[in-house]
C-alpha cells in the first residue's frame, strides 16, 4: 500500500510538471492587454518575486501591495538557468511579454526570458552563437517576446495549477518546469494586476 500511494504521488507530480508552456503564444503586440489600457497609477506596478520567502507581491514604487505566499518554483530551485529542460526558474528582471487566459493553467503569464543578461551570459560561455544572441538582444531593444527556441528554453512564466493538484502544492513542493506557480485563486487575484511589459523580479 505504501508503494501505491508513492507511485500515486509521483504520477500527480509529473502530470503537474509536464510543462509550464502555455497553450498559445501571443507576442507582445498580441498581448491582451497593452500598457495603453492601464491607468497612470496601475502603470507603476510591478511584481517582486521573493524565491527566498517563496512569495510574490505587487508593488507601487516601493510600497507593497499585496502579497502572495506559499508559490512554488522549478523542480530545480531558483537560480541562473543554464539550458531548456534544466526545471530552474530564472532569477532577472524580466517584463510580462503575453497572456493567456486559456491555458490549461487557468491564467498564464509569459515572461520576456531569455532577456539580455542570459542572452550575454550564454555568449560568453559558448553556449550559443552570435546569430541567437543577437536574435535575443534585438527582441528585447524592440520589445517584442524575445524567441522561445534557443538552448536557453523559454515558455517560462507566472500560472495557476488548473485541474492540478492543489495537495501538492501546499505542500510546498516545487514541481513546476522553471515556472512561478500560484493557486487558482491566487492567479484570479493577481490577473487584473497585470498588463503585457510590466516589470517582474526574481530574487
Amino acid at each position: 500500500m505504501r508503494n501505491f500511494s508513492t507511485l500515486l504521488f509521483i504520477f500527480f507530480l509529473a502530470a503537474l510538471s509536464s510543462a509550464c508552456a502555455p497553450n498559445v503564444t501571443t507576442t507582445r503586440g498580441e498581448g491582451i492587454l497593452s500598457e495603453s489600457t492601464s491607468g497612470s497609477i496601475q502603470s507603476l506596478n510591478w511584481l517582486l518575486i521573493d524565491t527566498k520567502q517563496d512569495t510574490l507581491m505587487i508593488m507601487q514604487g516601493d510600497q507593497l501591495i499585496r502579497t502572495f505566499p506559499k508559490i512554488a518554483f522549478g523542480s530545480s530551485g531558483a537560480g541562473i538557468k543554464y539550458r531548456s529542460g534544466d526545471n530552474k526558474t530564472p532569477i532577472g528582471t524580466f517584463r510580462v511579454g503575453w497572456i493567456n487566459d486559456h491555458s490549461r493553467f487557468r491564467t498564464f503569464i509569459g515572461l520576456d526570458y531569455p532577456n539580455i543578461e542570459y542572452a550575454e551570459r550564454a555568449l560568453r560561455q559558448h553556449k550559443i552563437d552570435t546569430l541567437t544572441y543577437e536574435r535575443i538582444r534585438t527582441a528585447w531593444i524592440d520589445g517584442y517576446t524575445p524567441p522561445q527556441d534557443t538552448p536557453l528554453g523559454g515558455q517560462i512564466g507566472i500560472h495557476g495549477i488548473g485541474y492540478g493538484d492543489l495537495t501538492i502544492h501546499k505542500a510546498g513542493i516545487n514541481w513546476t518546469s522553471g515556472c512561478v506557480a500560484l493557486d487558482n485563486q491566487q492567479i484570479s487575484a493577481l490577473r487584473p494586476w497585470i498588463r503585457v511589459g510590466m516589470r517582474v523580479e526574481i530574487r
